[in-house]
C-alpha cells in the first residue's frame, strides 16, 4: 500500500486527503491547525505530529498550502520536506503559487534526488469534495506517470502541461479566466435586476447558450441569493491575481481586462471582504452602480 503524506488539510486539502484515504491509500496528514485532522482520521487516515514525520513515513508527499511563502517554508525550511526527504521520493505541490517558486523548489530538490511536480488544481471546494478537480501538472513526464494514480483519485481532468513551473503558469491563466468570468456574471446579474427580469429564469437560459460557463452553473445561485460563504476566498484570488499580473509583466504580455479585475478584487479585499467567496465581486458591482444590495 502506498503511503501518501498530505500537508495542509484546509478547505481544499482536507477533502482531497479524505478521498485518497477512501480510495485505499494509507494517508498520513498534517496541518498547523490540529482540528483539521479529524475528518481525515474519521475516513481512516492518520494524523502526524509534524512535517518531518509525514516525510519520513510517506512514499509520496503532497502539499496544499496557502501561498508561495508557505511552500518555501514547508518545502525548504530547516525542518521541512527536503530536509527530511530521501532520494527517489516524490513530492507533489498542489498549492497555487508563483511559477518561479515552483521552479526554485524543483531546483533545490534535484541534487537531493527528490522528484518534484507542481500540480495546482481548479474546481473549488465542490471539486475537492467530489474528486472532480482539474489538475495541471508541471515536471518530468516520468514523474507525472508515477503520480498519476494519486492525482486521478482527486481529479477528473489530469494533464501534464510541461516542465517545472508549467503547472503554475497554467493555473495563473485559469485564475485570470475565472476572475474575469465572475466579474462579467456579476455585472450581468446587476444589469438584469435593474430591469426587473426574472433572474433565475435568465440564468437558466444563459447557461444553456453560448454564454454558458461553470461560473453560471456553480456560482450564480449563491450570487442571486447573496450567499458568499467561501468556497474560494477573495483573499486567495487576490493573491493569485498578483501572480498572474506579475508573470504577465515579466513576459511582456498585456492583460488589460485581467488587470482591471485584479484591481476590483483588491478593492473588495481593502473594504474588508477578503474572507468572502470570490463571487462577492457582485457586491462591488452593486456598489459602483449605486444600487442597494438586493
Amino acid at each position: 500500500m502506498t503511503t501518501v503524506g498530505f500537508i495542509g488539510l484546509g478547505i481544499m486539502g482536507g477533502p482531497m486527503a479524505v478521498n485518497l484515504a477512501k480510495a485505499g491509500f494509507d494517508v498520513l496528514g498534517y496541518d498547523v491547525t490540529p482540528a483539521r485532522n479529524d475528518l481525515l482520521v474519521q475516513a481512516g487516515g492518520q494524523a502526524a505530529v509534524d512535517i518531518a514525520e509525514v516525510v519520513q513515513k510517506a512514499d509520496i508527499v503532497v502539499t496544499m498550502v496557502r501561498d508561495s511563502a508557505d511552500v518555501e517554508t514547508v518545502a525548504l525550511g530547516e525542518q521541512g520536506i527536503l530536509a527530511n526527504a530521501r532520494p527517489g521520493q516524490l513530492y507533489i505541490d498542489m498549492s497555487s503559487i508563483s511559477p518561479m517558486t515552483a521552479r526554485d523548489v524543483a531546483e533545490a530538490a534535484g541534487p537531493l534526488g527528490v522528484r518534484v511536480l507542481d500540480a495546482p488544481v481548479s474546481g473549488g471546494e465542490a471539486g475537492a469534495i467530489e474528486g472532480s478537480l482539474s489538475i495541471m501538472v508541471g515536471g518530468r513526464a516520468e514523474d507525472f506517470e508515477a503520480a498519476r494514480p494519486v492525482l486521478e483519485v482527486v481529479g477528473a481532468t489530469v494533464v501534464h502541461v510541461g516542465p517545472h513551473g508549467a503547472g503554475q503558469t497554467v493555473k495563473a491563466a485559469n485564475q485570470l479566466i475565472v476572475a474575469g468570468t465572475i466579474e462579467l456574471v456579476a455585472e450581468a446579474i446587476v444589469f438584469l435586476e435593474a430591469y426587473r427580469v426574472d433572474t433565475e429564469a435568465a440564468v437558466r437560459v444563459l447557461a444553456g447558450g453560448l454564454a454558458g460557463n461553470r461560473i453560471l452553473d456553480r456560482k450564480a445561485a449563491g450570487m442571486l441569493a447573496r450567499r458568499f460563504e467561501p468556497g474560494f476566498r477573495i483573499d486567495l484570488h487576490h493573491k493569485d491575481m498578483g501572480i498572474v499580473t506579475s508573470a504577465a509583466r515579466a513576459a511582456g504580455v498585456v492583460i488589460p481586462l485581467g488587470s482591471a479585475v485584479a484591481q476590483l478584487i483588491a478593492a473588495l479585499k481593502a473594504q474588508g471582504d477578503g474572507g468572502l467567496d470570490h463571487s462577492a465581486l457582485l457586491k462591488l458591482v452593486e456598489q459602483l452602480s449605486g444600487r442597494p444590495s438586493a
